[in-house]
C-alpha cells in the first residue's frame, strides 16, 4: 500500500468511525481499525461487532493494499501532526507515516485478522431514502424517550415502522413515549409491504452524530431480516437489529383530555429550568391548574434547599387539576416542539399526559405523571 492524503480528511474519518471502536481485552483486534484502498479512495472502518462504521477519504492511491492499525496510536499521531500532506506506506507488517518533518513506523495486523462487517444487501425494494436534515431531526426528537434495558431489550432501540404507506419512528422507556410520523414527501421508496424493526439506540446516536454535519445530503437505509445499513457516498453505518416485539404503544395514546393547556414553549422551558433548581432527588415538579383556569403554577420543594413557585400564563380548557412530573422528562418533550405555542393535555395523575404542536399530530411526546404518595 502506498497513498498520499490530507491530515484533516483523515482526522474527520477517524472521528466518524470512533464510535464503533471497542477497547476489548478479550478481542484485542477490536482495538484496531481497518485501513484499505477501495475504488481509488482510502476506506477506514471500525466495529464493536454490534455496529460497523466505514468512511471514505479522498486520497492519491499509488498502490493498493490493506492493514489493521491500532486506533489510539494512529489517531494520536495524526492529531499532533503539524503539516497537512501525509504519506502512508506499508512495509511488511508495518505502516510508515511520513511528512516533511516527521516519520514513524507503526506495527500492524493483517486485514484477515479484522472481523468482517456484515452489511444489508440492497435489492429493488428494501430501502428508504431520506433527506438528511429531516431524518436527523426526526431521530433526535424521539431518541430522548429511549433507554437501554437489560430486562426489556426491545426498549433499547427506536422502532422504524412502515404501515399503510406511512413511515413512523417511535421510542419508549415505559415512562414516556415519542412518535414522529414522516410526511410522504420526505421519503423515497419502492417498498409496499408493511415493515417494522428496532434499531439499537447506540446506532441511532452514531447516525445523529455523524450525519448531523452532512447537510443537504440523502441518506439511504437498506434493511434485511437482522441487519440495517445507513449510507451516503462517504459514510456507511451497518448495525444488527434488536430481536423482540416492540410494545403496542398505540393503545396508550390519549385522544381526549380532562384539562387542555396552550402556552409559550420558551415560558414553560424557563419555568422548568428555574423550579428544577429546588426540586427533590426524584426531580419532581408539581403543576397546579387553579379554579380560575388562567394560569399554571409550577411548584418544587426540597427538604435540603427550600421551595419555589413559577406562575405560567396559559390558555386553559377543562377542569382544575394537580399533577406531579419528572421535570427532566418534561424538558425533553418541550425542547422537541418546533413551534412557539405548545399543547399540553392532562388526564389526572394516573394517566398519560401529551405534549405536541397544536393542530399537528406528526409528532407527539407522552409522559406519565408521578403518582402522589
Amino acid at each position: 500500500m502506498n497513498i498520499i492524503a490530507l491530515k484533516n480528511n483523515i482526522k474527520e474519518g477517524l472521528n466518524a468511525i470512533s464510535g464503533a471502536r471497542k477497547e476489548s481485552s478479550n478481542l484485542p483486534v477490536l482495538k484496531n481499525f481497518l485501513f484499505e484502498t477501495f475504488d481509488g479512495k482510502l476506506k477506514i472502518s471500525s466495529t464493536d461487532l454490534e455496529i460497523g462504521i466505514s468512511y471514505f477519504i479522498p486520497a492519491k492511491v499509488i498502490k493498493d493494499g490493506s492493514l489493521a492499525i491500532p486506533f489510539l496510536v494512529f489517531s494520536q499521531i495524526i492529531n499532533n501532526l503539524s503539516l497537512e500532506r501525509i504519506s502512508l506506506e506499508s512495509k511488511g507488517n508495518n505502516l510508515l507515516v511520513a511528512t516533511d518533518n516527521f516519520k514513524a513506523k507503526i506495527s500492524t495486523n493483517s486485514k484477515d485478522d479484522f472481523p468482517i462487517i456484515p452489511e444489508a444487501e440492497e435489492k429493488k425494494d428494501n430501502f428508504f431514502i431520506f433527506d438528511s436534515d429531516y431524518f436527523i431531526d426526526s431521530l433526535s426528537s424521539v431518541s430522548c424517550a429511549c433507554q437501554v434495558s437489560d430486562i426489556r431489550p426491545e426498549l433499547g432501540g427506536i422502532l422504524f415502522s412502515f404501515k399503510d404507506g406511512l413511515f413512523k419512528l417511535a421510542a419508549t422507556d415505559s415512562f414516556r413515549l415519542a412518535q414522529k410520523v414522516f410526511s410522504e414527501k420526505k421519503i423515497e421508496t419502492k417498498h409496499e409491504k408493511d415493515e417494522s424493526f428496532i434499531v439499537p439506540i447506540k446506532t441511532v446516536q452514531e447516525i445523529i452524530r455523524i450525519f448531523s454535519s452532512k447537510k443537504g445530503e440523502k441518506i439511504k437505509m437498506v434493511f434485511e431480516e437482522n441487519q440495517v445499513l445507513f449510507k451516503t457516498d462517504q459514510v456507511r453505518i451497518s448495525s444488527r437489529l434488536i430481536e423482540g416485539k416492540f410494545p403496542d404503544y398505540e393503545t396508550v395514546i390519549p385522544n381526549d383530555f380532562e384539562t387542555e393547556c396552550l402556552f409559550d414553549k420558551d415560558d414553560v422551558i424557563s419555568a422548568l429550568k428555574l423550579t428544577s433548581s429546588l426540586s427533590n432527588r426524584l426531580n419532581e415538579i408539581r403543576f397546579v391548574v387553579d379554579e380560575s383556569l388562567k394560569n399554571i403554577k409550577a411548584l418544587s420543594s426540597s427538604n435540603d434547599f427550600g421551595e419555589s413557585e413559577y406562575i405560567l400564563p396559559a390558555k386553559i380548557k377543562g377542569s382544575k387539576t394537580q399533577i406531579t412530573f419528572n421535570w427532566k422528562f418534561l424538558l425533553d418533550g418541550f425542547r422537541n416542539i418546533k413551534t412557539t405555542n405548545v399543547f399540553f393535555g392532562f388526564n389526572g395523575e394516573n394517566k398519560a399526559s401529551l405534549i405536541k404542536t397544536p393542530d399537528d399530530n406528526s409528532y407527539f411526546y407522552i409522559v406519565m405523571p408521578i403518582k402522589s404518595s
